[in-house]
């Protein structure tokens, strides 16, 4: 299988109809390009998990990937951590994301122990582990389901493990969130895509993608269980955010 990554030009002609955002093979072919173009800060929020994971990950303990679509931060925690630090299992729903990560992996680190599961991650059962990371993919499922999933992952998490929840959010201040909105469509603008993309884009992630507040996402993070978080980063309506079980 290729690991060519073409440029992201899915919403680039006039559609009849929008189809809702899928993680098909469309999006598969492109994704490395979308999110670079479509994601500030990605590169920064890839490039910190290891970093985090020598700080709070207890050597060789078990890392998940929820929603790891073709696996980028598995490769930027293989790339910076030897193949004994750690074991990691990246979780996706989407069997072409899944196939491909599978691929990537075993080109790429074949030393280092990495799983990929296609399974939903509101039902998968889930073993100890030290570090969860959940980058942009809790938005994607219904609110009604995101505190019973955070709970079980704060379950799960062994005593001083800890959480990366990396979102898109919304503002609940309508003038900062328009003004954050515009400046991140500046952001597509400057990275090549049209005004036809960008439109087409966003009808289509229309109540597939709903985002929280910052605000939601800290009081989710403690309603589930846990005593801290705090938000490490934040580029225009984009942000991550780690939370910390007690040792």
């Amino acid at each position: 299988m290729s690991n060519a990554s073409y440029r992201d030009a899915i919403f680039s002609t006039p559609l009849d109809r929008v189809a809702r955002f899928s993680f098909d093979e469309q999006v598969v072919a492109c994704f490395p390009d979308m999110v670079r173009r479509s994601i500030p800060g990605y590169g920064q929020i890839l490039g910190m998990l290891s970093l985090i994971a020598k700080r709070h990950l207890r050597h060789g303990a078990h890392i998940y990937d929820l929603g790891c679509s073709l696996g980028a931060s598995g490769l930027a925690l293989a790339g910076a951590l030897p193949a004994d630090a750690f074991r990691y299992t990246g979780v996706d729903v989407s069997p072409a994301m899944v196939e491909k990560a599978r691929d990537t992996f075993s080109t790429e680190c074949p030393e280092h122990a990495m799983t990929v599961l296609e399974e939903d991650i509101r039902t998968l059962e889930y073993a100890s582990s030290g570090m969860i990371i959940l980058n942009f993919t809790l938005q994607f499922l219904p609110p009604d389901d995101r505190d019973v999933l955070l709970a079980r992952l704060y379950a799960a998490l062994e005593p001083g493990g800890v959480l990366i929840l990396s979102e898109k959010t919304v503002d609940p201040d309508e003038r900062d969130n328009a003004w954050r909105v515009e400046r991140y469509h500046d952001f597509k603008r400057a990275n090549g895509y049209s005004e036809l993309e960008i439109s087409q884009k966003r009808t289509a992630l229309e109540n597939v993608l709903v985002p929280d507040s910052l605000d939601a996402l800290h009081e989710r993070l403690q309603t589930a269980g846990f005593p801290r978080s705090m938000t490490w980063f934040q580029y225009l309506n984009f942000a991550s955010l780690i939370a910390f079980k007690e040792a």
